[in-house]
């Protein structure tokens, strides 16, 4: 050992013992093929999974993680908050109490004092084979229910519309966050290369609540936000006003030539290969939008069994065209589309925010949902494609079991609510969780909206856990830190 080690510090000192380097070689060895044995077994905690994205084509289409059972997505988000208590989570002790006070039941709630419990407005009765007890206000989506697995267990973390849009769409209550669409096309692609891997249809009404938030990419690249549109308006600025169609074909052809000379100049610019990747996806949008928008082409029959038809509720057709719309959609290779029912806070008239009026609105609402969401299923079913197609129907949150003081409605309730799965992967007549007797708290396995999501990505054969994106120094994902799956519902 030579003078100049005195100086170095014990643990430096012992690195230059013959004796104690070899030993601790031989403790890294075997860390380092421990370490190999346990990765080649899952054993080790999941890595991130990062997808490789040529900027020149964004939408190819990707592996997934594993092997999928569901390719392709499409989510009826019903805006405004439904009742429980009036569509799928029977509670009969609520008809015993009916206009009773809940024993050691909230004072206040989140819009004010709390009135006494309500039956539900609708009645309830068993279908199918399951003998599963279903709202008569949805009576064509009932005949389904033997083909759905629901969770009547889900909580949420806020109360308020906008908010709790923003959790189950995103996994976090703040602005800025990828939707979920948006985390699916990052890391699968698209199968269609003529239109936009994710697109998001709004109701006829309008919006919901939180609106592009609910459709948008957040911090992931601009590329995988959803694109709007519906039956009756498609996509918008597509073509130029008062340019002939030759002459915008010339200029794109100059267009083109011109960045694809500036980008053999700059190879490496993966901003102008998007940019031009965007304009060419546009470009072939000319094409592809105006003739998947073109309802004219579906039978008559088909029009009917949506109630596309129906030329005294006009809000009806266009929901029933939306549905169509959806369908067209996933015929033709898009990833992940989202259908709303709903719009935004206006006093429950264009959403299912039934804090005044529950029995009278939920009526009008019911018949624009019911038959062109169930026909889509049917739709879906009878021409193969739900074989490979996941369809999900939801909503922000419930309501609670008895009404608001004064009024005929029911207030926001966070605690236990239900959603449903069918199509790819799903086990069909499936009941999973439980709330309490009064369908007020999820009191059996529980499951925050995390679960939900998380179980969403893994039958499209993703890691929920392990895709992720790095912004601001934190490897972001869809279900935070939280998150697991929910076997029960899965075939």
């Amino acid at each position: 050992m030579t003078s100049d080690a005195e100086h170095l510090s014990t643990a430096g000192r012992s690195l230059l013992d013959r004796r104690s380097f070899l030993s601790n070689s031989a403790t890294a060895l075997g860390s380092i093929a421990l370490t190999q044995l346990l990765g080649s077994d899952q054993l080790l905690g999941s890595t991130v999974k990062t997808p490789h994205i040529d900027p020149a084509r964004p939408y190819a289409p990707r592996q997934p993680h594993f092997p999928a059972r569901a390719k392709n997505v499409v989510v009826i988000f019903c805006a405004g908050a439904v009742s429980q208590l009036e569509t799928w989570d029977y509670k009969p002790e609520l008809i015993k109490w009916d206009n009773k006070p809940l024993p050691g039941g909230p004072a206040v709630t989140f819009q004010g004092p709390a009135g006494n419990l309500a039956r539900p407005q609708y009645e309830f009765r068993q279908r199918g084979e399951t003998g599963k007890w279903v709202s008569d206000m949805i009576p064509h989506l009932a005949e389904l229910t033997d083909d759905f697995a629901f969770v009547h267990s889900l909580t949420s973390t806020s109360n308020t519309h906008g908010p709790a849009e923003n959790f189950l769409s995103t996994g976090f209550v703040l602005d800025g966050f990828p939707s979920l669409g948006s985390w699916v096309t990052y890391a699968l692609g698209s199968e269609s290369q003529e239109l936009p891997a994710y697109i998001a249809i709004p109701d006829p009404r309008g919006v919901p609540q939180n609106g592009s938030n609910n459709w948008g990419a957040g911090f992931l690249p601009a590329a995988f936000q959803g694109t709007t549109m519906t039956a009756s308006d498609p996509v918008r600025h597509l073509a130029a006003p008062g340019v002939s169609s030759k002459a915008d074909k010339a200029a794109r052809s100059l267009l083109q030539r011109m960045n694809e000379r500036h980008l053999e100049q700059h190879p490496s610019d993966g901003k102008l290969a998007a940019r031009i990747a965007s304009y060419e996806l546009a470009a072939r949008m000319q094409l592809s939008v105006p003739e998947i928008s073109d309802l004219s082409t579906e039978p008559e029959h088909i029009l009917k069994l949506y109630g596309a038809d129906d030329v005294e509720n006009k809000n009806k057709a266009g929901f029933a065209r939306n549905c169509i719309l959806a369908r067209r959609l996933i015929e033709r290779g898009v990833r992940f589309v989202q259908l709303f029912n709903g719009a935004y806070a206006s006093g429950g008239k264009l959403n299912w925010d039934g804090h005044n009026a529950l029995k009278e609105q939920y009526d009008v609402h019911a018949e624009v949902l019911d038959q062109p969401a169930a026909a889509l299923i049917r739709d879906l079913k009878q021409r193969g494609l739900l074989e490979d197609t996941l369809v999900v129907w939801c909503t922000e949150f419930g309501r609670m079991p008895f009404f608001q003081k004064g009024a005929k409605g029911r207030d926001h309730n966070p605690d236990g609510f239900t959603c449903w799965m069918t199509g790819a992967g799903v086990k069909p007549g499936v009941s999973h969780g439980t709330t309490d007797e009064f369908g007020q708290k999820a009191i059996e396995n529980v499951h925050p909206l995390y679960h939900f999501n998380a179980t969403i990505l893994h039958l499209l054969g993703l890691d929920y856990e392990a895709l992720s994106f790095e912004h601001n120094g934190i490897q972001r994902r869809l279900t935070n830190v939280e998150g697991k799956l929910i076997p029960e519902i899965l075939a």
